[in-house]
């Protein structure tokens, strides 16, 4: 079942290893196949040395498991929050990179400084805030789906393709899971440059907003002219 988004989940999550955007096992991708509400995620825990694409578990948008011999991620509840809220994502990816967490630990959203950033991300990075006791205790996992979906509104997931959860770590998403990858190794680096360009200049302001524009409409939406057609 889904054997090429299989595939495509399981090269996700080692390509993750490859952008030295995890240690350990602290990361994982999904797919959504939304035509048969269906989601493929990186089982729990396992060592992405040893890692194959019939390791990947199929669920369906309740969470329940169609197939698969492993336990799925931890992370799945907060997965299933996107799909359900975002039925346009293909993909979603979960890190630890060092500097985008830098940025979830301070509690602060990743500035926009820069032509670079703005190709990518639609602004300043967004960063949730730190989630109540009871959301802890209970629901972690969905609970930090909801949080970011709050901190969204109506705001368009795809303009803004990823957040920093307070005190915790980045998410991001795409259409593909391509995408959501090459997001994730774009905030990690968007993240790595903020930091570096406010050691520079402490008193730096954000990107004005006819550059910001620019450089994110050349590459996406209806006028964008950036590739080859």
């Amino acid at each position: 079942m889904l054997k090429q988004l299989k595939n495509s989940v399981c090269q996700a999550n080692l390509a993750l290893v490859r952008h030295g955007l995890v240690v350990l096992t602290w990361g994982n991708v999904s797919g959504f196949d939304a035509a048969r509400g269906l989601v493929v995620i990186k089982p729990s825990g396992v060592p992405y040395d040893r890692m194959q694409p019939d390791d990947m578990v199929v669920v369906d948008l309740d969470g329940r498991v169609v197939e698969g011999q492993l336990k799925p991620s931890s992370d799945l509840p907060t997965h299933l929050v996107f799909y359900r809220t975002w039925p346009q994502l293909g993909g979603v990816v979960h890190t630890h990179s060092a500097h985008a967490t830098m940025f979830a630990q301070a509690c602060l959203p990743i500035p926009c400084y820069g032509t670079t950033h703005a190709d990518h991300f639609y602004g300043a990075v967004p960063c949730t805030r730190l989630l109540r006791p009871e959301e802890t205790q209970t629901d972690y996992e969905f609970n930090t789906g909801k949080v970011i979906v709050e901190r969204f509104g109506a705001q368009d997931p795809l303009q803004m393709p990823g957040v920093v959860v307070a005190g915790h770590g980045p998410f991001t998403w795409g259409a593909s899971v391509g995408a959501a990858v090459e997001n994730a190794v774009a905030l990690e680096e968007v993240a790595r440059m903020a930091i570096g360009a406010r050691l520079l200049n402490p008193a730096l302001e954000e990107l004005p907003a006819h550059v910001l524009d620019k450089h994110f409409l050349r590459k996406h939406g209806p006028g964008a002219y950036y590739g080859q057609a």
